[in-house]
């Protein structure tokens, strides 16, 4: 396993932007399909964002689509989450993970065996 360490989070107010990284101690991350998830107090985790090892593909949860910009640098062992035109709705705890799944791309979370600790978005006024 990889380890994933999450890093950006804080308080934004609605409307606002705020971009997280995910930083990876393998130098071999380019082997990891990188994903993003969130959990809000009380809530299941849910998927949000995903992206191909080559950083070709992305995938996004329909909840942010257009808002949210997965990313990533291989040669810096990084994944990045840029968010815009944020709401409320996306306060919650953002974690990275990586999977080795055989699949080019896959938001399955039972696919991603390596997570990083959360990282905190509040958007608030």
């Amino acid at each position: 396993q990889v380890q994933l360490v999450a890093s950006g989070g804080g308080l934004v107010q609605p409307g606002g932007s705020l971009r997280l990284s995910c930083a990876a101690s393998d130098p071999m991350f380019y082997n990891y399909i990188i994903g993003w998830f969130r959990q809000a107090p009380g809530k299941e985790r849910e998927f949000v964002a995903v992206i191909t090892r080559n950083g070709a593909q992305t995938h996004y949860a329909d909840s942010v689509k257009d808002r949210f910009t997965i990313s990533r640098d291989n040669s810096n062992n990084t994944a990045f989450l840029q968010m815009s035109t944020l709401t409320p709705e996306d306060t919650a705890e953002y974690y990275c993970a990586a999977s080795t799944a055989s699949l080019t791309l896959t938001h399955s979370e039972a696919d991603f065996r390596s997570w990083g600790q959360g990282t905190q978005v509040t958007v608030s006024t």
